[in-house]
């Protein structure tokens, strides 16, 4: 209904209203679509940045494992105790992180909690 007014040119500054219709729809698949896509990526390549050997990895398809070795585009991983389990892939294929330190820092929380000590914070 509106297009057809618009076109018919039964409205006044009907080009103007198109033009601004246009901005507006074009401004919401930016921040629908766009922007949140951008800002996942960023967070991805920060996570691939972030890697280190030592770091234990979930990849996209849910296994847990330590990253044993790196190159550019490729890391090694070891699953489980068992040290013949290593299994090269690709850094793109790592979904989540955690770092070698949180571990670490997790684990003396811990002791000092269970020791009954209180915890500064």
């Amino acid at each position: 209904m509106i297009m057809s007014m618009i076109l018919q040119g039964g409205t006044k500054g009907g080009i103007g209203f198109m033009v601004g219709y246009i901005v507006f729809l074009v401004a919401i698949v930016y921040f629908l679509f766009i922007r949140p896509s951008k800002k996942q990526q960023a967070q991805q390549k920060d996570l691939m940045d972030s890697l280190k050997p030592g770091d234990t990895v979930m990849t996209t398809s849910g296994f847990y494992g330590t990253i044993i070795g790196m190159d550019d585009d490729t890391v090694i991983v070891e699953f489980g105790n068992n040290k013949n389990c290593r299994i090269p892939m690709h850094k793109k294929a790592i979904a989540e992180v955690e770092s070698a330190d949180a571990v670490y820092e997790e684990e003396e929380d811990e002791k000092t909690t269970k020791a009954g000590k209180k915890k500064n914070d």
